[in-house]
């Protein structure tokens, strides 16, 4: 079977066993054989210390479950499934934002939970784990800004009425506050970063919140200054 034909079939095996699972939890061959992949898989990651080498991998290991995720989405009506929640973490780790976030949108309408080991809720792990992820390729100078910007109101939009606790939410709006000052939308931006210290003091965003209203008091004073110079008495 060549590549094409196997992705294409891949992609139908997983839309016929989502569609067949209804909102039950997820089965059927196709989902069998992710999940036999996903138990290998996940034995190599433990087995890996370095948390760099780790993201590597699951760059490398991602692609062999993209056409049984694009089948679930395309076809799926909700049922439980715990290959589909691992592969959105692992793309977070991965840096592959916006793959997660597809998934994320799914999982949220649908009510699907994360896998055994955690402890929080599915909206509180996308919010958390993407904004660590969105700030780490900030600090880097690695963004692409107006795609992780885009991504990050994505999330806070799907997040927004789930509960969580308010350190998680506080560190989704300083990762929004960031990219939106990095995207010069300052306004927005200091309205994100007031919100991450109203939810939690130690946020770590006082000193640049500070910076980013003495900013925005010179722009008014300029364009006040401006306006004056233009209109004079």
């Amino acid at each position: 079977m060549s590549t094409l034909a196997r992705r294409h079939f891949q992609r139908v095996s997983a839309a016929q066993a989502a569609e067949a699972s209804g909102d039950a939890p997820m089965q059927g061959d196709a989902y069998q054989l992710m999940q036999a992949a996903l138990f290998e898989d996940y034995r190599r990651l433990k087995s890996t210390q370095s948390m760099e080498r780790k993201a590597e991998i699951k760059r490398e290991i991602l692609p062999k479950y993209a056409d049984y995720v694009v089948g679930v989405l395309q076809a799926g009506r909700g049922a439980q499934d715990d290959v589909l929640m691992r592969v959105m973490l692992w793309r977070i780790d991965a840096g592959d934002i916006a793959g997660a976030v597809a998934i994320a949108r799914y999982a949220l309408q649908h009510g699907l939970t994360p896998p055994d080991q955690f402890e929080r809720g599915t909206a509180a792990i996308i919010a958390e784990e993407v904004a660590d992820q969105a700030l780490r390729l900030i600090e880097a100078e690695d963004a692409d800004t107006p795609a992780l910007l885009e991504q990050l109101e994505t999330v806070e939009d799907l997040t927004r009425d789930a509960d969580m606790h308010d350190q998680v939410r506080a560190k989704l709006y300083k990762s929004l506050g960031y990219a939106q000052r990095d995207a010069q939308r300052l306004e927005p931006a200091r309205a994100s970063l007031a919100r991450a210290l109203e939810l939690n003091d130690r946020a770590g965003v006082k000193k640049d919140l500070e910076r980013l209203e003495r900013q925005l008091r010179q722009s008014h004073a300029n364009q006040q200054n401006d306006a004056d110079q233009a209109n004079p008495a």
